[in-house]
């Protein structure tokens, strides 16, 4: 075996966990976990995602690799006014309705047709208060703050998907070299916590639909695609049903919503990892037993994010979402017949809006749907005069 394929798939664990578990903990923040709460999160769904990464790999023997939804823990991130029993009750939810789009093929169809511009506005809505926010921590600490932006507007000219890793990495050691961090916590194994779930009208209509339809739209679908780039062709249907089972499994011990990868997958699945595209397979396994690692050592993972300055949280949290910030908004403005549709999903979700008890993302996919339609009416009635 080639020592390219463990490589690659190691470096794509380490891209994707390192470069947004400070969303996971921003997501476990906005809900109200604790400290254990929080570890069991991490811990959980780095076990969810070894397994279905390992599984699906082996059994379709396709470099099929998995990550938490990265517009899913921003989403629960942005949210406000739910708890964790809310949190995990959502996420119970979102995972059931993957299961069943995974099994009838017709559920699949439709998630594909929502327009790519308005669940691209939604998405660069949620994201967008995360690049806001990074911004805005200049200020509040321009000597740790102002040479990480910069190492990561440089070092992503040369790598980009190093670049936030990066600046976590180097963030941290400077931050401890400064004093700016007293002193590391002791090392310690993790611990899974069952946390009960609670289902209420405005968790399952503000945080698990939501949540379904970015990690659909945003993440399987994108994941898919790059498997096809690739010159594989699964049957998607098992693929999503396998993640949404075993996001079911995960959901009670705190995990949010796995699908399957995008970024980290087109490291595993490219010629880089083996010039056979029938042995690319095995990065599946390798970076499960990365998953495996990290899940080992989560807790300490999370006490030590929690003793680093929260200025430096929120600055990777933000540069983290830069690129999807940039792609969604090319997606959303790309069709000129639907930016305005898109636009009003963008600047109805980025507001914040809450009624009913439903958050912003449901209500920004709502008026931009209802846009959309109104143009298409529009468009259809000036043919038929």
């Amino acid at each position: 075996m080639r020592l390219s394929v463990p490589v690659s798939a190691f470096v794509a664990a380490i891209v994707g966990f390192g470069g947004t578990l400070a969303l996971i903990i921003a997501a476990a923040d906005a809900v109200g976990a604790s400290r254990a709460e929080t570890a069991s999160w991490v811990t959980a769904i780095c076990l969810a995602m070894a397994l279905e990464t390992a599984w699906l790999s082996w059994r379709t023997k396709m470099p099929v690799i998995t990550a938490w939804s990265t517009p899913g823990a921003a989403l629960v991130a942005a949210s406000s006014g739910f708890t964790m029993g809310d949190a995990v009750g959502a996420f119970i939810v979102a995972a059931v309705l993957l299961i069943v789009t995974g099994l009838f093929r017709p559920l699949t169809r439709l998630i594909s047709r929502i327009p790519a511009s308005v669940a691209s506005g939604m998405l660069a809505g949620i994201v967008v208060t995360f690049a806001i926010n990074a911004a805005r921590t200049i200020p509040v600490d321009p000597l740790l703050i102002l040479p990480l932006v910069a190492a990561f507007f440089v070092i992503r000219l040369f790598n980009p998907a190093l670049s936030v890793l990066a600046v976590l990495v180097g963030g941290g050691a400077l931050a401890f070299l400064t004093g700016r961090v007293g002193g590391l916590p002791a090392p310690e194994l993790s611990t899974l916590t069952l946390i009960a779930p609670t289902f209420s009208t405005s968790a399952i209509v503000g945080l698990a639909v939501p949540l379904y339809l970015v990690t659909m739209a945003s993440q399987n679908l994108s994941g898919l695609a790059v498997l096809r780039a690739a010159g594989y062709h699964p049957e998607p249907g098992p693929l999503i049903s396998v993640t949404g089972l075993f996001s079911l499994i995960s959901a009670p011990f705190g995990a949010l919503t796995t699908n399957l990868a995008a970024i980290s997958a087109a490291i595993c699945t490219g010629p880089d990892a083996h010039p056979d595209p029938a042995e690319r397979w095995k990065t599946g396994p390798f970076y499960a037993l990365a998953y495996l690692v990290f899940a080992l050592f989560g807790a300490s993972l999370v006490a030590i994010f929690a003793v680093l300055p929260q200025s430096l949280i929120v600055l990777v949290a933000g540069l983290a979402l830069m690129a999807p910030l940039a792609n969604a908004l090319t997606i959303a403005l790309k069709d000129e017949h639907e930016r305005m549709a898109a636009t009003t999903a963008f600047a109805v979700t980025a507001s914040g809006l809450t009624m009913l008890g439903i958050g912003a993302a449901f209500w920004g996919l709502v008026a931009g749907m209802l846009v959309l339609g109104l143009d298409v009416a529009k468009v259809l009635k000036k043919r038929m005069a």
